[in-house]
């Protein structure tokens, strides 16, 4: 499992951890195999009064309170009226930052998530995007709340046995769909990963 304690710390440290890490829904709809998701490319979002993009900026709401329980919760939210997105809350309780999963590789239930996505959609898609993978994994607002380091949790967030995070090659970059905070490079995605989605305005994170 991912250490509460790593996830504790500012939301611009934790985003790019999490870059190796598996997302595992356990079981999901109907008793099916787990699917889990190896996360390739994150956002990180500041909490109140620090990132106008943030859905926390304004201070807590009832569509954003999972934001303030404190790092490991999962934020789920609905968008365009159709999609479901996830987010992993970090940073100290009551603070409301948190890292949106933006894509990732099926690395367990693959044909489970196939299922869900489309029988004609490539491996490498399967989880590209933030709406592709809440549907790869099988989440929906249900989840919204859960406790991801929790070990008896459905869905949790564990360290990678197939991958190091430390030997990654990480880029970095602005962030996308948004309309404030534009500039901000708080995107970071795993270099030449076909998961992951492409933008402009990319330049390598020095840091890893």
């Amino acid at each position: 499992m991912v250490d509460r304690a790593l996830l504790g710390q500012p939301v611009d440290i934790v985003a790019p951890q999490l870059l190796g890490t598996v997302v595992e829904h356990r079981g999901g709809e109907g008793g099916r195999a787990s699917v889990a998701v190896q996360i390739t490319e994150v956002e990180a979002y500041a909490g109140v009064g620090a990132d106008p993009a943030s859905h926390a900026h304004r201070g807590p709401t009832a569509r954003n309170a999972p934001m303030f329980a404190g790092p490991g919760h999962l934020y789920v939210y609905f968008v365009y009226g159709r999609h479901w997105c996830l987010n992993v809350v970090c940073g100290p309780v009551g603070e409301a930052s948190a890292v949106l999963l933006r894509a990732g590789e099926v690395v367990r239930g693959r044909d489970v998530a196939r299922e869900r996505r489309g029988a004609l959609i490539a491996d490498h898609e399967l989880a590209r995007g933030p709406a592709n993978l809440a549907v790869a994994l099988g989440l929906t607002g249900k989840a919204n709340g859960i406790d991801l380091v929790d070990r008896s949790s459905v869905v949790r967030l564990r360290s990678s046995r197939d991958a190091a995070q430390t030997f990654l090659e990480v880029a970095c970059g602005p962030r996308v769909g948004i309309t404030r905070a534009v500039d901000r490079p708080w995107r970071w995605w795993v270099e030449g990963d076909p998961t992951v989605s492409r933008h402009p305005g990319v330049r390598r994170d020095a840091t890893r």
